[in-house]
């Protein structure tokens, strides 16, 4: 099974011994259940009634005007919860369900992840532990509370630099000891064989439906699909549905952070070198020894050290390019798509918009790209204000 999972040369297997009985496990259910007639059945209902699928792919005008390009918005951040995360929670808490687990366990960064499995847990009855680090804790409030209200306990890390790595680490030292009745519902499209697949399987709804959309609404599929990366979930999910489109380019946009000079950033795929984290061999922020690099970003959710193993594949093969937005650019892109078309984006997908704002007067007018709108921004207000005070 460790040869499984493969991306090329990245992903696999490497996780200590005592929790492969507990992979194994996982990736029966899966290849069992996400075919099954009756599992289909049951996610597709959940998917359209309760989070609220499809999303809709809306142009938006006045910011496309900006950049002097068509730009296209896949509306994730419409979905219950306000993300992208339901997709993949509803799937794995659906397949825990059918494995008859009766608890959850989860990572979050931005809180998005720890706020989805949080409501799933609520939905089907679990005892639901959310691990995120105490850096996260004090920036995401907000998620912080709702997950509460949903009944999920909070756990706080205070190891390392209090962000997702940290919070990871922890999660898979808790599943260790308890996975006869625990599933560990993994947000991104990280980790050991089978998350990176499952996670993808589970978010590849919206590239389905990104590209229906397209040909549909615009007659013709887009040039360009764009999507912030951390992990790299939302990318891979609206990435899936163009893979084989050649001259559809994909582009993912990581963090920068205040600036990649810095050394202080989490744009993996612009610095990192090949290594092993969380199960997986993966593109991976280290030192001249090997520790795995500190990294910080604006956004919470992209403050990760690595990236998903299907993601280092796309790069190296060239299939997608990758690239990195600074905090100033993304805060700049905050502001913009709120004062012109009124949507708050989360700053996660603040990345993407930077980037193409970055493109401004460099592309054709008939440029059609698609930007995945992964989450909203209530989460980051407060973060927004901190950063750029509103005037009185």
């Amino acid at each position: 099974m460790k040869y499984k999972g493969r991306f090329g040369d990245y992903g696999g297997f490497y996780v200590p011994e005592v929790l492969i009985p507990a992979l194994e496990e996982l990736e029966r259910a899966f290849y069992r259940f996400y075919q099954d007639e009756q599992f289909v059945g049951e996610l597709e209902q959940l998917l359209r009634d309760y989070a609220g699928r499809p999303s809709p792919l809306y142009y938006a005008k006045r910011f496309s005007e900006y950049v002097g390009f068509k730009v296209y918005l896949k509306r994730e951040d419409l979905l219950h919860g306000g993300a992208h995360k339901v997709n993949n929670t509803l799937g794995q808490g659906l397949l825990a369900k059918y494995m008859g687990k009766t608890k959850l366990i989860a990572e979050t960064g931005a809180g998005q992840h720890g706020l989805a499995t949080a409501m799933i847990g609520a939905l089907f009855g679990m005892e639901t532990k959310i691990f995120m680090g105490v850096t996260d804790i004090e920036r995401q409030s907000v998620n912080v509370h709702k997950m509460k209200l949903c009944g999920a306990e909070v756990i706080a890390i205070e190891g390392g630099t209090g962000t997702l790595k940290d919070a990871i680490n922890d999660a898979l030292r808790y599943w260790t000891a308890h996975v006869t009745d625990t599933f560990y519902l993994f947000g991104s499209a990280c980790g050991p064989h089978p998350y990176p697949t499952m996670v993808r399987h589970f978010q590849s709804r919206i590239g389905k439906e990104a590209r229906l959309q397209c040909l549909e609404k615009i007659g013709r599929l887009p040039d360009i699909v764009v999507a912030c990366v951390g992990g790299g979930s939302n990318a891979i999910g609206i990435f899936s549905g163009f893979l084989d489109d050649k001259n559809v380019r994909l582009i993912g946009v990581e963090a920068g952070g205040r600036s990649l000079s810095s050394g202080k950033h989490a744009a993996t795929l612009a610095a990192g070198r090949v290594g092993i984290l969380h199960g997986a061999k993966t593109y991976l922020l280290q030192d001249e020894q090997g520790q795995v690099s500190e990294t910080e970003s604006v956004s919470a959710g992209l403050d990760y050290p690595a990236v998903g193993p299907e993601h280092c594949y796309l790069k190296d093969s060239g299939r997608a390019r990758y690239v990195a937005a600074q905090d100033d650019d993304v805060l700049d892109a905050f502001e913009l798509l709120t004062k012109m078309e009124g949507i708050l984006p989360a700053l996660e997908p603040a990345h993407a918009l930077a980037y193409l704002i970055s493109q401004k007067g460099k592309l054709d007018p008939e440029t059609i790209v698609v930007a995945n709108l992964s989450g909203r921004g209530d989460k980051d207000v407060s973060i927004v204000e901190r950063c750029r005070p509103l005037e009185d």
